[in-house]
Formats: C-alpha cells, sequence, structure tokens
C-alpha cells in the first residue's frame, strides 16, 4: 500500500478528501487534536472556511468521515475463500484495518492522546465507531443485529481499542506484535464473539503468533 505523507494533505479535488487528509496532516504535525482549529484545517487543505462548512459541521464529523473512508476500504479488501473460517476472516479484517491506518499512526496516536478516557469520542462519534465495529462483524458472517449482535459489537469494539494500543506502540513493518494481541484477545474473546469455544471443534483459535525479539 503506498504511504501517504503525515506533513502535507493530498491534494484531491474531491474536498471532503482534502479536508480529512489536511486534519490528519495536521494532528500529526502538531501532536494534539484538541488544539487544531476548523480554520487552521480549512487553511491547511488550501480551501475557505466555508468550503469545510459545506461538507463538515465539526471535527467529530471529520473523523467520521475518515472512519468509513477505512470502512470502505476493509470491505473492498476482505473476500473470505468459501469455508473459511469467521474468525479468521475477522482477524484478516481487523489487520487490514490497521494496516490502512498505518500511514496516519502520528495523527491517531495525537488524537487518541487528547482523548484521555474516552477513546471512542477521539475516534469520531460513538456511532460511526460502533457502526464500523459492526462492519467488521458482518465481513465475517457474523451477524451484528439485535441484543446479541449489540453484544457482540461491543465486545469487538472493546477488543479493538485494548489491541490498538499495541498497534500504536509498534513499529515492525510485519506487525507482529499487534498480530499475537489479536490472536490472543479473539480467542479470549471468542464467545462473546460469536466465535464458539476458543478450543475445540468449530471456530478454535489458533496458536499465538510470535512477536518479532
Amino acid at each position: 500500500m503506498p504511504k501517504k505523507s503525515a506533513s502535507s494533505p493530498r491534494r484531491s479535488a474531491d474536498p471532503g478528501v482534502r479536508i480529512v487528509e489536511a486534519a490528519l496532516a495536521l494532528a500529526a504535525r502538531e501532536g494534539s487534536w484538541r488544539r487544531i482549529s476548523l480554520a487552521a484545517i480549512a487553511a491547511e487543505a488550501g480551501l475557505p472556511l466555508l468550503d469545510v462548512y459545506a461538507v463538515y459541521r465539526s471535527k467529530a464529523e471529520i473523523l467520521e468521515a475518515f472512519q468509513q473512508r477505512v470502512d470502505r476500504e476493509v470491505l473492498a479488501s476482505v473476500e473470505p475463500d468459501p469455508g473459511e473460517r469467521p474468525r479468521d476472516v475477522l482477524f484478516d479484517a481487523i489487520m487490514r484495518r490497521f494496516d490502512a491506518l498505518r500511514s496516519y499512526k502520528e495523527a491517531i496516536r495525537a488524537i487518541t492522546r487528547d482523548a484521555a478516557g474516552d477513546p471512542v469520542a477521539a475516534l469520531g462519534s460513538a456511532p460511526a465507531f460502533v457502526a464500523s465495529m459492526a462492519w467488521m462483524l458482518e465481513t465475517a458472517g457474523i451477524g451484528s443485529g439485535g441484543w446479541r449482535g449489540a453484544l457482540r459489537v461491543r465486545a469487538l469494539g472493546v477488543l479493538y481499542l485494548i489491541v490498538l494500543r499495541v498497534w500504536l506502540d509498534d513499529d515492525s513493518p510485519e506487525m507482529m506484535k499487534t498480530m499475537a494481541a489479536l490472536d490472543r484477545r479473539l480467542r479470549q474473546g471468542a464467545i462473546w464473539l460469536g466465535l464458539g469455544s476458543p478450543r475445540g471443534s468449530g471456530d478454535t483459535a489458533v496458536e499465538d503468533a510470535q512477536p518479532a525479539p
């Protein structure tokens, strides 16, 4: 996947893309999300503030748009093989999500740092985050509807945020520490995620991936 610069926004013809890229570039460069204004984002994108207002009404909406863009990228790239275990598909989908975020790691680090005890708010609106987790489950053929689905979505959200912390400190090219953490958490949360027993028949887990020394 080509790397995008964290220091300057990609000059897309789409103002929405330009605004998102500008916001993330500023977050990475300034090391903060809270201190960045919408006016600064407009200047970074090379757009009048009115043009930003026409597309996004808040920084939360900008993050929500970025989150949805990542959703689309993951959904377009995951192609489960017939008979592939849901657990393996879910593992692949989440790792692809982290891969899509890799070029924006410094921005995400700044955003989550500013969020203090509310990482969901840091990643955008709670409904957008919940929707993203639901789509990750659906990608693996795991239902996200009804009260059982709501529990699965909640469980995956907690799991994702735990592994996100590992990913933020994992600078290895193959993200081995992240893979190991995700594999372990998927096994621990197998029943809550609708993956069956963590050991035994069915959607059982594989052995932990070994982190790079």
